[in-house]
């Protein structure tokens, strides 16, 4: 049996690897509890539009009027969008893990993830993600989003990578039956331990930290 290739690119999401969602169904709802709106109501509204708001057909505003503002509300946008924003937290645990990637300085490292574009670029600010990857296959920037095939076909076009040398780590099941199908190695992410036990089983890691010996 001929040797697998090595590793020379890691590909990773971000919204429940590395942060919390951005704006998944339980901010919705935690949303709909703090501005006391109809989260039924609301929900009818926002599933026709996600898709489009992710690959950034619309944007945030065009959103937010089409779900909530095609009426008066008690509280303005700016107000809501602040809501937003607060909902994403660093997974920490698992950013140290991508952080020591990182300062290896041997790998290509970016995200596949989907994320509107004002909360993407929020997120990447806020918690300074530019400094572990050097390209954001974004969902908002790429037109499409996972687990469609295109967003992981045009990853690999743009690096000009094969998908045998790339790893792709996610916290979804349905989001890693293409890169499979495509050739890439893959981590359904758990747990920082797990993650990090896993990409040491792809050579990623050729030893643990001091600290976790």
């Amino acid at each position: 049996m001929a040797p697998k290739t090595e590793i020379t690119t890691v590909f990773c999401d971000v919204g429940g690897v590395l942060l919390t969602d951005g704006w998944g169904h339980e901010s919705r709802k935690l949303a709909a509890r703090h501005f006391n709106f109809d989260y039924e109501e609301f929900e009818k509204r926002h599933q026709p539009l996600a898709e489009d708001l992710d690959c950034g057909f619309i944007n945030v505003l065009d959103y937010l009027n089409q779900t909530l503002f095609y009426r008066p509300r008690a509280f303005n946008q700016s107000e809501f969008m602040e809501f937003m924003r607060a909902q994403s937290e660093p997974f920490s645990d698992r950013i140290e893990v991508i952080a020591e990637i990182a300062s290896s300085k041997k790998f290509l490292m970016a995200t596949i993830n989907n994320e509107s574009l004002e909360l993407n670029s929020y997120r990447i600010g806020k918690f300074e993600l530019y400094k572990y990857f050097s390209l954001f296959f974004s969902s908002c920037y790429m037109r499409s989003s996972k687990p469609k095939a295109p967003i992981f076909d045009n990853a690999l076009c743009i690096t000009q990578k094969s998908a045998r040398e790339c790893v792709f780590i996610d916290d979804r099941e349905t989001n890693l039956v293409v890169p499979k199908q495509l050739g890439m190695r893959t981590i359904l992410c758990k747990e920082a331990g797990q993650l990090r036990k896993e990409l040491m089983d792809l050579g990623v890691f050729t030893q643990r930290p001091p600290h976790l010996v």
